[in-house]
């Protein structure tokens, strides 16, 4: 992904756990603030979601858009799952990448990169802002919901 954003942190679980967070798309208005609604459209039988709706609010990036999910991932849930945006109002590009490694202590290094772009005119500056702010929130969103369990 060019002229992306990315950050990482790391949480007190195994990726599995983490993993099986990630995975929970419906629940994510309960612990990721900008998103305040998701619908699993499609989904190949595997139990994770392909092609999902949200609809976010995350200051200057507001929109309902659909996005398509590729889940690579091993069993211990260690991998990628990267999404590409499908169709927006407002967003010409939503591209992501969570990465979960295993560290030998049980814990999980969780890094997340993401590219927005807009159809409307912004400064790159503000944009990699607002892509910051939503990286930053979804990781430590990610991380309580996680180790609360």
């Amino acid at each position: 992904m060019a002229d992306s954003t990315e950050s990482s942190i790391v949480i007190e679980a195994d990726a599995g756990t983490v993993l099986d967070v990630i995975a929970d798309l419906e629940a994510y208005p309960e612990w990721a603030s900008q998103l305040t609604e998701v619908e699993i459209l499609t989904e190949e039988g595997d139990g994770w979601p392909d092609r999902v709706r949200l609809t976010m609010d995350a200051g200057i990036i507001k929109d309902t858009y659909t996005l398509d999910y590729d889940w690579d991932v091993l069993e211990d849930g260690t991998g990628t799952v990267s999404w590409s945006l499908v169709e927006a109002s407002v967003l010409r590009a939503m591209d992501g990448t969570y990465t979960l490694t295993s560290a030998d202590d049980g814990r999980t290094d969780v890094s997340y990169r993401l590219s927005v772009d807009l159809k409307i005119p912004v400064l790159g500056m503000l944009k990699r802002k607002a892509e910051k702010v939503i990286i930053d929130t979804a990781l430590k969103g990610l991380k309580k919901r996680v180790e609360s369990l």
